[in-house]
């Protein structure tokens, strides 16, 4: 065990935490009509809740145990056989089971972002247990556990090259997000705007800073690789939200706040998969083009292709995770056919899973919220509560 390197991903682990509670509540919850904002903290804690026994249970097992190339069995269910003294690397494992339980618990809090205002509790919650454990876990294997896309797998000796999540995270919870907008459809009311931006900035500063645990903490020791892993993901962040800014001012005359950190969440995304194998200069080019890329993205799901996706999880995560994971064959740092390869994969993985198990789930628990609920609010309706007297 290196103390150093178990140092670090303790303040790690506490990171990518933050960047779900509070971090991805807030962002989400600033975005949707004051009577919905509890709701969506309540997906977002409720998840984070759910998503820690499962993963403690059954996720980390199938994920990282010795199981072969396409899941990781059951040997290490409810951890079994790991003790304080058995290590991951230089790691103790079960510092290593938590700082992972971290992105078990942010991948399908993610998707929250597709579903808020007219979604089933009951739906969230039985759908994104069995989606972490049916889709994103067996996905960790195959990429991060010695699974069929790793090293050594299907692509020969050099597999898929995914430092922090862009297919692991972001692909999977970006196309979980678009399937369920459009078996969805559109709220009926599209236009109300967000109602409260400061929520959605501090939401977004927090994601910023839990970022550094996200990408610097997947070098798992504390030395020069997570020091530029953070530091390529600053950068990145930065370049995004300046080139959003600039061309929502091309474009319509004026740079939002909401606009200004949507380009952050989208310069994060995308050098998340390339963190670890890009340098400063690379990162201003990913986060300069990202900035662009999915504020297009966004105007192509929302008003071409007519897909309520409400956050826009799809067009920001999905399409900046494919872009950053794509980029890094494009600098070198990892062969196309396993980049491509991998994406065609998971993405075709993750939509087969996602439509069955929307399917199934809503044969047991209603997929929507009915009419009258909808339009006054999840909070007082569902959950018996709102934030403010009259809500908008």
């Amino acid at each position: 065990m290196n103390g150093a390197d178990t140092a670090w991903i303790i303040v790690a682990t506490a990171l990518v935490l933050f960047m779900t509670l509070p971090g991805l509540a807030l962002f989400y919850g600033g975005l949707v009509r004051a009577r919905n904002v509890l709701s969506v903290f309540m997906h977002c804690y409720a998840i984070a809740c759910l998503m820690s026994v499962l993963w403690l249970a059954f996720g980390y097992s199938i994920a990282f145990g010795d199981g072969g190339a396409l899941w990781g069995g059951l040997d290490k269910a409810f951890l079994s056989g790991v003790t304080a003294e058995s290590l991951a690397g230089t790691l103790p494992e079960v510092l290593f089971f938590a700082f992972q339980m971290t992105f078990a618990i942010i991948t399908p809090a993610l998707i929250v972002g597709a579903y808020v205002e007219r979604v089933g509790f009951g739906f969230v919650l039985l759908f994104s247990a069995l989606w972490m454990l049916l889709c994103y876990a067996p996905v960790v294997h195959w990429i991060w556990g010695g699974g069929m896309l790793a090293d050594g797998g299907i692509f020969g000796e050099t597999g898929a090259r995914d430092f922090a999540g862009g297919i692991v995270v972001h692909e999977t919870a970006g196309l979980a997000a678009l399937i369920i907008a459009i078996f969805l459809g559109p709220r009926r009311n599209r236009t109300t705007p967000p109602h409260n931006p400061g929520y959605v900035m501090i939401g977004a500063a927090m994601l910023w800073v839990g970022w550094f645990g996200f990408n610097g903490g997947s070098q798992l020791a504390a030395d020069g690789g997570a020091a530029m892993a953070l530091t390529v993901t600053h950068i990145s962040a930065a370049t995004a939200s300046l080139s959003w800014a600039l061309w929502e001012r091309i474009k319509f005359g004026k740079s939002s706040l909401v606009g200004i950190v949507t380009g952050t969440i989208a310069g994060l995304a995308s050098i998340t998969p390339a963190s670890g194998f890009v340098g400063p200069i690379e990162a201003l080019v990913i986060g300069a083009v990202a900035g662009v890329l999915c504020q297009e993205a966004v105007n192509l799901i929302r008003n071409v292709f007519k897909i309520d996706d409400t956050l826009d999880v799809f067009a920001v995560h999905g399409v900046g995770g494919i872009f950053g994971t794509i980029m890094i064959a494009a600098f070198g740092a990892g062969t196309w056919a396993a980049q491509l390869g991998s994406l065609v994969i998971v993405g075709v993985f993750t939509t087969v899973v996602t439509i069955v198990l929307v399917l199934v789930v809503r044969l047991i628990t209603p997929l929507r919220v009915d009419a009258e609920t909808e339009t006054n609010g999840l909070d007082l309706i569902v959950h018996g509560e709102r934030a403010y007297d009259h809500a908008s």
